[in-house]
């Protein structure tokens, strides 16, 4: 099979799946191009929320998760994915350029880590706790891949400093417009291909029971999940060795791991970025998790009862607005 190279439209496939991939605020700042047997993923500066994301951050961690759930969904369709990270020194919004490679045999659980994409949410409910964490841990820990991020899992005892963390993000911000303006727009009542639905958003009585958590504008839904009266989920931390642009891709593909191990073993997800944006709560959770790292993001993990409320799934960009097919 030497110079194999994929069907365009399986190429195509898998960018779709891709880009099921979370976001900040769902912008998906990301653009693909095709061409010959390459992908080709850029940065788009100009989807970055930018009064939340000053520096671009966290959308550069977005376009991670998506290189890497582009990574699952090609191995899914029997192709291994070589990534050539920031290809071009003179163009930084260059992020990764992929080329493929055949895999010898595809297993059940390269089609279950793929699976897992299209059932992954973002929960912004109240979680219950997640059952044989001592056992999931060390088997999560396993898939991080320790050059790229840090997975630190927060202890209980840490839960007051963080909400206060929480807190302290959401006072600093009380009367930044800009930044709510911004928040009012990425989560437009109508139903459009980014931004954060009403849907998925949570009641006033919702958020009172989830204590760290960004101050989304409130939604209008009946007290759901009532039987959780508080978050009992875990709370993990990623965190890099230094700030750069080439740190922010890798913590992204870590996230995407992460959030995908979790899916496959039965847990729900909530992202959670707001205390890494402001430099006073930052540095509240640079001294839980010790050292001298750059936290960069949490994630809550924890389970949804089982006749719980399962959020949609959000919009997506269609195809032709990411993918960009060249020669």
């Amino acid at each position: 099979m030497t110079g194999a190279v994929p069907d365009p439209q399986l190429m195509a496939n898998a960018v779709e799946l891709a880009c099921r991939a979370p976001s900040v605020h769902n912008s998906q700042p990301w653009h693909w191009i095709a061409e010959g047997p390459q992908l080709k993923l850029f940065f788009e500066p100009h989807r970055v929320p930018h009064a939340t994301d000053i520096s671009g951050r966290e959308a550069v961690i977005s376009c991670g998760a998506v290189l890497d759930h582009l990574r699952v969904a090609m191995a899914a369709a029997g192709w291994h994915a070589e990534i050539a990270h920031f290809p071009n020194p003179n163009d930084l919004d260059h992020l990764a350029t992929v080329d493929f490679a055949p895999i010898d045999f595809v297993t059940d659980a390269h089609r279950a880590r793929a699976d897992a994409i299209l059932r992954r949410r973002t929960d912004r409910l109240p979680f219950a706790p997640p059952p044989n964490w001592a056992e999931f841990e060390p088997a999560l820990r396993s898939t991080v891949d320790t050059e790229l991020a840090v997975l630190h899992v927060l202890p209980d005892s840490a839960r007051p400093q963080l909400a206060e963390a929480s807190r302290l993000t959401e006072s600093l911000r009380r009367y930044d417009s800009y930044y709510h303006a911004e928040l009012e727009w990425w989560t437009a009542p109508f139903e459009v291909s980014d931004g954060v639905p009403y849907s998925t958003l949570v009641s006033p009585g919702e958020r009172e029971r989830v204590e760290i958590a960004r101050a989304f504008p409130a939604g209008e839904h009946p007290d759901r999940r009532p039987e959780v009266d508080h978050d009992q989920s875990k709370i993990l931390a990623l965190s890099t060795y230094s700030d750069s642009r080439r740190d922010a891709l890798g913590c992204g593909e870590v996230l995407s791991n992460v959030l995908l191990e979790a899916t496959m073993a039965g847990l729900a997800t909530c992202t959670l970025s707001h205390l890494t944006e402001l430099e006073a709560s930052r540095a509240i959770l640079r001294a839980l998790i010790g050292g001298s790292d750059d936290p960069q993001l949490l994630i809550r993990i924890g389970v949804v009862p089982a006749l719980g409320d399962v959020p949609p799934a959000t919009p997506r960009r269609p195809l032709s607005d990411v993918l960009e097919i060249r020669g």
